[in-house]
């Protein structure tokens, strides 16, 4: 069997170059995602170390990363206790859409994009980023404060929300009719809500059939399943976060913990990947004419996001503090936009350059900021939090 030199030495170069990143980062108290993105900046495509021969290979790290960082984050919910807070968020829901793709909307009639221009340029703003909260969230210890359960209801919101959303981008930038696009959308968000049922009713059985006492046969079971609820997730263009997330809300007590512990060092490794790749997807080249706009736009659309976070923390009854941080944690934008981007295709050459130059920013921006807003109230699983106003 042939081994490429290049990619083992590019990936060696690779977690060394993140190894230092992350312990810098540790010995400050921060979280290391701002600095693995400006590694991949520096590594990408016009960067100055570029790695094409590991390319391929972090890409696809970065898809089983954040898949990983949703099952870890649905491992500290019960299935029960998520639906009840879902139910509460609707309204945030509304706030969420409101507040957040307006801002995208009117920056692409300004622009003067065309209807799906300013479709796609609204979804960008409007949706945070699963993957690098859930990991921001944890690196900062604050799992059992709170303020979490209402921001993570908002992000599976505003999952589901795209659930519809991108069938219908989908179809509408290929050239299909609104009767195809109107279908995708009913197809996708029947079998999300099917799933989550499912889930809900008969999801304690999943831990049965799963649970094994051996670490290695548990990983590979849950690991296993995951990646295949995931990929029938992503073929009826369903966010893959959202079939991981489901999986982890069905595993409860016992197992829950089990797989937490084993699952944690691989979730932080192919997380790195995927903060990594955020950063290679993005040229320096174009990213440097943009930033002027895209520092506007971003400065606009964190202070929505801020708005958002107050509101829904503050449905849960908690205090000033926690509503601030539940603010900031939803700033930061990511992989949603970018997969917006490469819908888009070629057609809309405008947007490209602009919402990877935004998407950037708030992906630095959104987690240092969220680092300002204070120490964390709890270290304890969201199952096990006390009752803190925040």
């Amino acid at each position: 069997m042939y081994t490429s030199v290049a990619l083992l030495l590019e990936l060696g170069v690779i977690l060394a170059v993140l190894s230092v990143l992350g312990a810098l980062a540790r010995r400050f108290a921060l979280s290391p995602i701002p600095l693995y993105l400006l590694a991949g900046l520096a590594l990408g495509e016009g960067g100055i170390a570029p790695v094409p021969a590991a390319g391929e290979f972090v890409q696809i790290g970065a898809s089983i990363g954040v898949v990983l960082l949703l099952l870890a984050l649905g491992l500290e919910f019960s299935i029960t206790e998520f639906a009840t807070s879902l139910r509460r968020h609707v309204p945030s829901a509304v706030v969420d859409l409101v507040l957040n793709a307006v801002p995208g909307a009117v920056a692409g009639w300004l622009l003067g994009l065309d209807g799906i221009g300013v479709m796609a340029l609204a979804g960008a703003t409007y949706v945070s980023s699963s993957g690098i909260i859930a990991r921001l969230l944890g690196d900062l210890r604050r799992l059992g404060n709170r303020e979490t359960p209402a921001v993570l209801s908002v992000l599976v919101l505003e999952d589901f929300a795209m659930a519809a959303y991108l069938p219908l981008l989908a179809v509408l930038a290929s050239g299909g009719t609104w009767l195809q696009a109107a279908l995708g959308v009913l197809v996708a968000v029947g079998a999300v809500l099917t799933a989550f049922v499912a889930s809900y009713r008969w999801g304690h059985h999943l831990g049965r059939v799963l649970s094994h006492p051996d670490s290695e046969q548990l990983m590979l079971r849950v690991l296993g399943m995951t990646l295949i609820v995931a990929a029938l997730a992503e073929l009826i263009h369903v966010s893959a976060a959202i079939g991981a997330f489901l999986v982890g809300l069905a595993l409860t007590g016992e197992i829950a913990d089990h797989t937490r512990a084993i699952l944690t060092p691989l979730r932080d490794l192919f997380a790195a990947a995927f903060f990594l790749a955020i950063g290679l997807s993005v040229s320096p080249n174009e990213l440097l004419p943009l930033l002027p706009a895209a520092l506007v736009l971003a400065a606009v659309t964190a202070a929505t996001k801020l708005a958002t976070g107050r509101y829904a923390a503050s449905r849960d009854g908690v205090g000033r503090r926690g509503r601030l941080r539940a603010g900031t944690a939803l700033i930061a934008r990511g992989e949603f936009s970018i997969v917006i981007i490469g819908l888009l295709g070629t057609q809309h050459d405008k947007i490209g350059p602009l919402v990877a130059a935004y998407v950037f920013v708030l992906a630095i921006a959104g987690p240092l900021i969220t680092r300002l807003t204070g120490a964390p109230l709890s270290h304890a699983p969201l199952r096990e939090r006390a009752d803190a106003t925040g």
